[in-house]
């Protein structure tokens, strides 16, 4: 998959049947819009494009908005891409100027001049420009003057995005994994670097990678105990997280953790970029009385955790 910073270094895509949207999580709704992008491309000779937009419109429009929660950071959403088959990727920068963009503006000079697009695909509902001026019928202006084909994706395909999207962000507060997993079409996803934490795990036995994430407005599930999959250094190890206040070794709630116990494991691995898939989810946290009873559960965890990885 190509991928393009703006329009400035963009080089000719052919026959470019373009979609538009920020497509967080890239779930089986998203998926299935791609699809026909991918597959339309492929009937006239050219190529897919996704044009999205970077930041997210709603970090530079509302700054100090603390609730914006993303399923996926900037470069999971590119993997994730990639791996379906997208060919072109066209991250235009999102700015105050640029949500001044009138929708003339934004057809005719990203769509039609930028992008050169052969056929424009999106949902009934899709508004873009200054005040949302522009829409499908906007659009279909253009079309009718033989500058693009318009499709449409069917209102129910674009309501199920919605839904799912929706879903996935309830689904993943509640530590729901199955139900998010299910949606996404693959295990959730948390990337960061391994960090040097207190160091408590290795005192019972139970060394941790303290994961670092990259994006402060990535979604974190809820706290408690889950089956993950860790990939360091291009090879995945099963093993164990927990995300937390870790209130047996701590007494006051100054920050929330994410600590992976791998299986079978026993290298240095701090500094090291991971990224961990979250299976499912197992206890909520609890605060034990002392470092021996916590201990014991973990121990209750890790082999429930290892019998549930022999089943799946």
């Amino acid at each position: 998959m190509r991928i393009f910073e703006g329009l400035t270094d963009l080089t000719r895509i052919k026959n470019a049947v373009v979609t538009i949207g920020t497509f967080d999580g890239v779930h089986i709704g998203h998926q299935e819009i791609l699809k026909t992008v991918i597959s339309e491309a492929k009937k006239i000779g050219g190529e897919s494009v996704l044009l999205t937009f970077y930041p997210h419109p709603r970090m530079v429009l509302y700054p100090d908005d603390t609730g914006l929660l993303l399923l996926q950071t900037q470069t999971e959403k590119l993997e994730k891409l990639s791996s379906i088959g997208l060919e072109n990727a066209v991250i235009y920068p999102f700015s105050k100027e640029f949500a001044e963009f009138s929708a003339k503006s934004f057809v005719e000079e990203i769509l039609i001049k930028g992008l050169e697009a052969k056929k424009v695909i999106i949902g009934y509902d899709h508004q873009f420009g200054h005040q949302r001026e522009g829409n499908l019928a906007f659009l279909q202006r253009y079309a009718d003057q033989g500058f693009f084909e318009l499709m449409e994706i069917p209102a129910e395909q674009i309501d199920e995005v919605y839904i799912s999207s929706s879903k996935i962000r309830n689904a993943i507060l509640d530590g729901e994994m199955s139900t998010a997993n299910s949606c996404l079409g693959a295990p959730f996803e948390l990337t960061g670097t391994v960090t040097l934490g207190l160091q408590n795990g290795r005192r019972i036995g139970f060394p941790t990678a303290n994961i670092q994430l990259k994006d402060a407005h990535k979604i974190i599930p809820a706290n408690g105990v889950y089956a993950v999959k860790i990939e360091v250094e291009g090879k995945l190890q099963t093993g164990m997280m927990n995300i937390g206040w870790r209130p047996t070794v701590e007494e006051e709630k100054l920050e929330r953790k994410i600590e992976v116990h791998l299986f079978d494991f026993h290298r240095e691995i701090y500094g090291s970029e991971c990224r961990v898939e979250v299976h499912q989810f197992f206890r909520p946290e609890h605060k034990f009385p002392t470092l021996e009873e916590l201990k014991a559960q973990i121990q209750q965890d890790e082999a429930a955790i290892r019998a549930f990885f022999h089943t799946v």
